[in-house]
């Protein structure tokens, strides 16, 4: 079992724990959302893409933000999962990011799906 996240008390009164595969899906968030500098020992981790919920709607601004997060997916998770593929899709103050991986330790494909700012 690995420690929930977010961070909270289960109600038992104890950190709460998840299984592997949905930590994963919480690492995944973390490197999408966690903003380069915010970690003291690791400056360089993260995506920061909370940065471009209000930033401008382009498609090439979306080509970008795909490149920026299957990068820092692969950079960071690239032993727990194999990226196969991430959307993002910008809408008056929303992000929305879809992640198709495969766990490395079976293979299995999965798929997660983000938001941040009006629809998150």
């Amino acid at each position: 079992m690995q420690i929930d996240y977010p961070f909270h008390v289960d109600d038992r009164r104890r950190t709460a724990e998840t299984d592997e595969e949905d930590h994963v899906r919480d690492l995944i968030e973390q490197v999408l959302f966690t903003n380069p500098g915010e970690r003291v020992n690791r400056p360089d981790f993260g995506a920061g893409l909370d940065q471009l919920v209000f930033g401008p709607n382009s498609p090439e601004m979306a080509t970008t933000v795909q490149a920026l997060a299957q990068g820092a997916l692969q950079q960071w998770l690239a032993d727990r999962v194999r990226v196969d593929a991430v959307e993002v899709t910008a809408d008056e103050g929303a992000l929305r990011v879809t992640v198709r991986y495969s766990l490395l330790r079976n293979l299995e494909r999965r798929t997660a799906v983000f938001s941040r700012g009006s629809a998150g």
